[in-house]
């Protein structure tokens, strides 16, 4: 550090010393001032410019070393000086002084927090050098964080000086004029009736209203910035126009037809989207005919001395197609223009903030929803495209079951389907680039699935690079994989690539717009699901960051509550409670934190788990491999988060979404009664762990001389009778 760095920090903490120490800031108090008023205005009358001066040096140095005390200045600043030359002094010494407190913010802190966090701040530094000025200007104009704070963290990023000071000076005169008029009614008060006097009213009134309108007039300016140069039509002729009839295309159409909005809803492809035909229904309803076909290879666990199935994969591929039929009623055409919602087969393009086009036809809308989804990312391993693949999109096209299959990813998708062809007969290989399966787990949970895998003979390699698809001149195809440097060929009849999803951004106007998205691929949409147009709204997988059919309804309900009555009241998307679970065997459910989070994070917990294996349902069941894992606040009930692993984790753990949704602890659940004998008392008996290690011991201690006592019996005795039992 040089000198000059050096000696700054010295005197500013000096400086600060001696105004605490010499209790200086009784002088910045209304009281001392009104105490003092008749002196000053004498003063003032005989030296204006010296009191003025004076003033203003005093108001820099308070704000520049960010000393309690600014707000009472202001005010007094009204109660001597009057309106326009207290508004006048004030909001050039606080610019000034925030603009000195941002320089030593640069000078000291700048380079360390950069060097440090640079890699997080990345998003930040590029928003502040993209649209920094008019950041600013929303949060000086809406005072949600003291502006002592706004004034040291944006001298830690990339924006300029001037920019800083001049945003600074426009953006607090609405507040500043507002904190001076009510000082020039305090200035006025000589009685205790002037404090209903009704300037005084209307000024403090003014101060509550100052951030609701300041708010309003920020997501005006906001708008017209973001409109600014498209036309907009004089009429409407509908109230929201939905692209996508996934999941989250379907719950948007929904609400808005529920409150009698006027909605279109355009579908290129089939009703439903992917959830429907490719996804969630499919998957399960494959699970559960392989699930059958497992139990029945335990049969000799439940008492039963031979049990087996016949079965052709063609009619078990064919079932899944008739429960996709029986499902997609429910988001059938039909049922949504039964509803009142106005769909439309076609290719739908934005063209203009309220213009959608379909096939040549122009529908004019108040408010546009994307809820595009995505598709199967495929990597580019050389050789896969021509040898052929499969994805979780052509899968069920299957009529064949494959002697080999490759998989591809060791994610929620990949280790599902793993296991079911695997208990359908294939031989399966399951290749990860991660060190284990479900990375997004706890290590416990993606154990205890490994350790399935292994018994039920799948041969998993995690921690494996997939390099390349050889096809040999016989059509053979195999694998070429990598792990610790060795290389080693897998031999495939079918290769299955479950690595993710990408978002569908391209083909339907967002180009055209400048809408920006993210480095994830994905729409960027703020709190409320708003992208840079603040009536074009984005949901779903689109949008991420949570790619679940239950997530993209969540954000559907949002989208188009704040789309159709945003005017009133904006609703922002918490992901706090959002619950999801990998339908493996053993099913692996959670909510909230897990250990790995809590620690990236830096966040304190305490950890409470249960197992299965001592519960009378499960060993019922013959289903005791799992567990129950909680996470809270040390020494309180509050939790945190919760992972469940074992049968039924997907309902089980509901309990706990609830838990953290409505702050209810775990005391709450251990009160709670729990029906005999069910899976669910899980979470009960882990909410007794929890209470277990923290009983009150010395409580305890009492209550047993209390007893003791009351049996008439020496509480030595009864504490060594407690030791024997």
């Amino acid at each position: 550090m040089s000198y000059g760095k050096l000696i700054l920090p010295v005197i500013i903490a000096a400086a600060i010393g001696a105004f605490f120490a010499f209790d200086l800031g009784q002088y910045l108090s209304l009281a001392y001032v009104q105490s003092q008023r008749e002196t000053f205005q004498a003063v003032y009358a005989a030296h204006p410019v010296a009191t003025l001066a004076a003033f203003f040096a005093i108001y820099v140095v308070v704000t520049a070393l960010s000393l309690p005390g600014a707000a009472v200045m202001t005010l007094v600043a009204g109660a001597l000086f009057g309106l326009v030359t207290g508004t006048v002094l004030v909001s050039f010494a606080s610019s000034i002084g925030a603009t000195l407190a941002f320089l030593v913010a640069r000078l000291l802190l700048r380079d360390t927090v950069q060097r440090r966090f640079g890699q997080s701040l990345r998003k930040v530094n590029r928003g502040v050098e993209k649209d920094g000025a008019f950041y600013l200007f929303g949060l000086r104009l809406v005072p949600a964080f003291p502006f002592f704070v706004i004034n040291l963290v944006m001298g830690l990023t990339p924006m300029r000086t001037w920019t800083f000071y001049w945003v600074s000076q426009v953006g607090m005169l609405a507040g500043t004029v507002v904190y001076v008029n009510a000082g020039t009614q305090l200035g006025q008060i000589s009685s205790v009736g002037g404090l209903l006097s009704p300037g005084l009213i209307a000024s403090f009134t003014a101060l509550g209203l100052f951030p609701i309108v300041a708010r309003k007039i920020l997501q005006t300016l906001q708008a017209r910035k973001a409109l600014r140069g498209w036309e907009k039509p004089d009429s409407f002729d509908r109230d929201m126009v939905v692209i996508g009839a996934g999941s989250g295309g379907l719950v948007s159409a929904y609400i808005g037809a529920a409150v009698k909005a006027r909605v279109s809803l355009i579908e290129k492809d089939r009703m439903g989207g992917d959830c429907l035909n490719t996804g969630c229904v499919p998957s399960k309803a494959l699970l559960r005919s392989a699930r059958f076909v497992a139990q029945l290879g335990r049969s000799g666990e439940y008492g039963i001395r031979s049990a087996s199935a016949e079965f052709d994969f063609a009619e078990v591929m064919e079932r899944v197609q008739k429960v996709v039929r029986q499902v997609e009623l429910h988001d059938s055409v039909e049922r949504y223009e039964g509803l009142g919602v106005d769909v439309i087969k076609g290719e739908a393009r934005i063209t203009s903030p309220w213009t959608v086009e379909v096939d040549g036809r122009t529908l004019t809308t108040r408010n546009i929803i994307v809820a595009t989804g995505a598709r199967p990312f495929v990597p580019p391993i050389p050789g896969l495209e021509e040898a052929g693949y499969l994805t979780s999109e052509n899968l069920w096209d299957l009529r064949e079951r494959p002697e080999r299959l490759v998989v591809i990813g060791g994610g929620p998708i990949g280790s599902e389907l793993t296991q079911a062809f695997a208990r359908l007969g294939s031989h399966v290989t399951q290749v990860e680039l991660a060190p284990r399966l479900l990375p997004r787990e706890d290590p416990e949970a993606a154990a205890l699935v490994a350790q399935r895998f292994a018994e039920e003979g799948i041969d998993v390699r995690t921690g494996t690079q997939a390099k390349a698809v050889e096809t040999g001149a016989d059509g053979s195809r195999a694998l070429l994989v990598e792990r610790d440097g060795v290389e080693e060929r897998i031999p495939f009849d079918q290769i299955l690539v479950a690595v993710g999803r990408k978002p569908n951004i391209t083909g339907f106007g967002l180009e055209t717009l400048g809408i920006p998205t993210t480095e994830r691929g994905t729409i960027e949409v703020n709190e409320y699901l708003q992208t840079r147009y603040p009536n074009i709204f984005a949901v779903g997988d689109v949008v991420g960051p949570y790619q679940f059919t239950h997530a993209a309804a969540h954000q559907a309900w949002h989208a188009a509550v704040n789309a159709l009555f945003g005017g009133f009241k904006r609703f922002a998307v918490d992901y706090s409670a959002l619950p999801w679970s990998t339908f493996t065997d053993p099913e692996v459910a959670r909510v909230g934190l897990n250990e790995d989070e809590a620690k990236a994070q830096g966040i304190e917990y305490e950890v409470t788990v249960y197992e299965l294996a001592e519960l009378d349902r499960a060993i019922a069941e013959g289903a005791t491999e799992g567990f129950v894992k909680v996470l809270t606040v040390p020494g309180k009930d509050r939790v945190l988060g919760a992972t469940i692993v074992g049968e039924h984790a997907g309902e089980l753990i509901s309990e706990y979404v609830t838990a953290i949704r409505h702050g209810l602890g775990m005391n709450k659940l251990l009160s709670t009664i729990h029906a005999y004998p069910t899976l669910m008392e899980a979470n009960k008996f882990a909410a007794g762990e929890w209470k277990k290690a923290h009983a009150p011991q010395r409580v305890l201690a009492w209550l047993a001389r209390y007893h003791a006592w009351r049996r008439g019996r020496p509480a030595g005795e009864n504490a060594q009778a407690a030791q024997q039992r």
